[in-house]
This record gives structure tokens, C-alpha cells and sequence, in this order.
């Protein structure tokens, strides 16, 4: 078979995270044949989480470290209020305290190296973007982060994130849609995240005891983000019925409960009795099984397959996708029982993939990691965070429910911003690299002649180096 440099490169930047240094020679040979033999890797998309807790896990260690440092707050106040009394009352004041052994004086406290909670989360962080920089390809990661994405949580409001992302999204993404939909659905990181947790059938034993109700934020949400679409084909009773069969899906308290605090839990004396209808389907009262059964079939949904036909495709290809290759996905979809493999070997094989335009740009994640891959700098996980942050990007805090924007609109304007991330970065890792080299190894022959010209002219290596990773070619995937 002939070598196609090109379109390896082209594949490693459209469906992966851009070539690393002899990448594009790698799979220039057969760069289909690449992209389809990742999806077939033993354990393709997990990660190894020695070191790594649990979300449960993660959830009380944070909640102990938080009572603890409370605690030591409240000590040092007492500490400082006998202080001041003793300076107050001279002589009479030391005596008092030398007659109270149960108020000793506390040393002060080390200064804390990096609070647990940062610390947790850049544990996470690492392993994730190691996975995308060690990537062959990169493929099924990209796969992972853009499930992550549609499935979203906000680690503002849960320390779960990272963990959610290894627990919901990893296992099944290259599994069955409906397996992925309950995993995330259930995680613990999503119905706090979305307030469910909190949530309480209005007639249960709970609410009637309680005097408290509904919340319909993740049903809202499973139904417009990540099932059927905006105004599709349910009204607001559907919503409403819906956030009744999820009531009771809660977690178990930390507080009250060390061992299995943080852990999903469904609590029946706060579920909504009684059978629901959602969607012209009638589901009888079978506890938490009866929001199993409605998830599982939004996952069989016509709209749902057009929903994830069509941003699947918007992520790959472009802006305004296509509408054959949307309909080939959703057909695709619904005839394998949302087999998110297959839809991406559907993907693979469809001409407009292929297409030469560059006509997506890169997301400040996916921009920083080709950054890596492409000079071989393994980084430092505050600076990787930091970059996609100072863009509009920062890891697992979308603005909203709906995740981050993937149309170029959302990310033009950053640009500008990108070419002093790329300063600092070629200041800093430019003096010992190669510019042309980098070049060869990040674009090969997608490299224009312009980006060639202006590297040439530039006076120092690290200038030349910043104007390949702001080259368009390189911006674009």
C-alpha cells in the first residue's frame, strides 16, 4: 500500500490529538486501518487509577480534611482568645490559665503544601491529559472528552469530577449509549451537580413528612442536553413526571455515614409512589428500577440518535455538518442499539470526514496537548491547567449544563490570547528545540508554504516555534 503522509497527518489532527514525534510515518501506510485498530485495543479508554481514589472515596477524605481544618481553625481561635485574656488580666490572667491544663497552647501549623481538594483534582488532571499526550493516535481519547463534555459535571460543585469522568464515562465509551446514560445519570457527581440529590416526591413519606419537593433540574437536563434535544418531542408534563420517577436517586451522606458516604443510594421513602408517564409510555412503580426503564428508552429514542448523530459530527467534521452523514449515523445508531464503536467506525468510513478543509478549530485542551505531543514536553500539570482556564476552557467547570460550545464561534475570539500562551511556551522549551523538526513531526506535508516562509525569516527558535503552533494549520484539525 502507498504511504499517504498526508492524510496521517491529516488523521492525527482531525481525529486524534496531533502527531508526536514519528507519528505521521507510524500510520502512513494505512491511516484508516490506525484509527480503526484503536478502537480495538484491549481496555481502549480506561486509565490506570493506582493512587487515584474513588468518587465515593474522594468525597469523604475531602469531607474529613474539611472538618479537620474547621477544627484546627476553632482551636487556634480559643488558642488566641485565652491569649488576649492573659495580656488583658496581667499576673491574675497567667495564673488562671496555669490552673486550666485542659486549654494547653497550640503550636501553630505548617504552612499546607497544596490543600487536598487542589491536590485531588490535579491528580486527576494529570492522568487524564497523560492519556491524551501518550495517546498513539489519540482517538478514543478524543472520544472520552467529547462524552465527558455532552455528560457534563462542574467540579465547582463537586470534587467527583475527575473521578465521574474515569467511573461513568471511560467504561462505556466505546460500549452501548444506554450504559454510558445510566453510569452518568446515577453517578453521584451528577445528581449533585444537577441537584437531584436533594430532590423529593411530594407525596413520598419524606415530603409529606418534610414539607419539601421536587427538584427538575436533572430531568430537564437528561431530557434537552443529553437525550431527545430542545423541544423535541416531550412538553413540560413530560419533565415533570420525569423528575417524579427520579425522585429518591440520592447519595448517602457523608456526615452521617463514614464509610459510605458520597455513594449512590436510592432512597425509597423519597420516592414520587405511583406510576408515571413520560413520553406517551406508561411505567409502573417499580422503585429505582422505573428511571432505569425511561433512561433506557430515551437511549432508543429516534431523537436522541439524531441528537448524537449530529454532534458527533459537528465535533469531527464541521460547524454545519453534513446532513447524509448525520442521517447514516443516527441510522447506524438505532440499528445497533446505540453502539457508540460502531458509530464511530461509522465515522471513519464516511467520505466527509475525510475531507482536506481543516474547517474545525482546535479547543484550548485539545490545542495545549498537540502542543506537547509535538515537541514531546511531558509539561507541568498547573501550566496545562492553567492554559485551557486563561481560553475560556477550564477543566470539568463548564459554564453551563450543556457543556462547552463546539462551533468555531465560541473560540475565535481567544485566539489572540492563544499566541502569548504559545510565547511563554516557546521562551521557555524553544532554545533546545529544533523549529523545522517540530514542524516535520506536528505537520509534515500539512505544513504550508507561508507557515515554511515565516519560520525561516524568524530571527530566534523560539520565535520560529510560536509561529508553527499559531500556524492555521495547526490551530485546525
Amino acid at each position: 500500500m502507498a504511504l499517504d503522509p498526508k492524510e496521517a497527518a491529516l488523521a492525527l489532527h482531525r481525529f486524534g490529538f496531533g502527531p508526536r514525534p514519528g507519528g505521521i510515518a507510524a500510520i502512513a501506510a494505512d491511516p484508516r486501518g490506525a484509527l480503526l485498530a484503536e478502537l480495538e485495543r484491549p481496555d481502549a479508554g480506561l486509565i490506570g487509577s493506582a493512587g487515584l481514589p474513588s468518587s465515593a472515596a474522594a468525597n469523604r477524605a475531602v469531607f474529613e480534611y474539611n472538618a479537620e481544618r474547621a477544627a484546627n481553625d476553632k482551636r487556634e481561635r480559643l488558642r488566641r482568645e485565652a491569649a488576649s485574656q492573659v495580656a488583658m488580666l496581667g499576673a491574675e490572667g497567667e495564673a488562671a490559665m496555669e490552673a486550666k491544663p485542659d486549654m494547653p497552647a497550640q503550636a501553630a501549623a505548617p504552612p499546607e503544601a497544596v490543600p487536598l481538594p487542589r491536590q485531588l483534582f490535579r491528580n486527576e488532571a494529570r492522568a487524564r491529559f497523560d492519556a491524551a499526550i501518550t495517546a498513539e493516535i489519540g482517538l478514543v481519547e478524543r472520544l472520552v472528552w467529547f462524552w465527558s463534555n455532552h455528560f457534563c459535571v462542574n467540579a465547582d460543585a463537586t470534587v467527583m469530577a475527575g473521578a465521574y469522568e474515569r467511573e461513568a464515562i471511560r467504561p462505556h465509551v466505546l460500549g452501548r449509549f444506554k450504559d454510558m446514560l445510566l453510569a452518568a445519570e446515577g453517578h453521584p457527581a451528577m445528581l449533585l451537580y444537577l441537584n437531584n440529590a436533594q430532590s423529593i416526591g411530594p407525596d413520598s413519606i419524606a415530603g409529606v413528612n418534610r414539607d419539601r419537593g421536587l427538584n427538575e433540574n436533572l430531568a430537564r437536563e437528561i431530557l434537552e442536553l443529553h437525550t431527545l434535544g430542545v423541544r423535541t418531542v416531550y412538553s413540560q408534563s413530560d419533565v415533570t413526571s420525569f423528575a417524579q420517577v427520579l425522585t429518591g436517586w440520592t447519595i448517602l451522606p457523608t456526615q452521617t455515614n463514614p464509610d459510605h458516604g458520597g455513594e449512590f443510594v436510592f432512597f425509597r421513602r423519597a420516592h414520587e409512589p405511583g406510576p408515571q408517564t413520560v413520553i406517551g409510555n406508561a411505567y409502573p412503580d417499580t422503585g429505582v428500577e422505573q428511571g432505569r426503564a425511561v433512561l433506557a428508552d430515551l437511549a432508543r429514542h429516534p431523537a436522541t440518535a439524531k441528537r448524537v448523530a449530529t454532534k458527533l459530527a459537528r465535533h469531527f467534521v464541521a460547524d454545519d455538518p453534513p446532513a447524509p452523514l448525520v442521517d447514516r449515523l443516527a441510522q447506524r445508531f438505532l440499528d445497533t442499539d446505540g453502539d457508540l464503536k460502531e458509530l464511530a467506525v461509522t465515522l471513519l468510513a464516511a467520505p466527509e470526514a475525510w475531507s482536506s478543509e481543516q474547517a474545525k478549530i482546535k479547543r484550548p485542551g485539545e490545542w495545549i496537548v498537540a502542543m506537547l505531543r509535538s515537541t514531546g514536553i511531558s509539561g507541568d500539570i498547573v501550566r496545562i491547567i492553567g492554559g485551557p482556564a486563561l481560553l475560556g476552557e477550564p477543566l470539568w467547570r463548564p459554564p453551563a449544563p450543556k457543556g462547552f460550545a463546539d462551533d468555531n464561534a465560541a473560540w475565535l475570539d481567544g485566539l489572540g490570547q492563544r499566541l502569548d500562551i504559545a510565547n511563554t511556551f516557546a521562551q521557555r522549551v524553544g532554545p533546545g528545540l529544533d523549529p523545522e523538526a517540530v514542524a516535520e513531526t506536528a505537520l509534515g506535508p500539512l505544513a504550508s508554504a507561508e507557515t515554511r516562509r515565516a519560520m525561516a525569516s524568524a530571527e530566534t527558535k523560539p520565535q520560529a516555534l510560536t509561529l508553527l503552533l499559531m500556524a492555521p494549520e495547526f490551530q485546525r484539525r
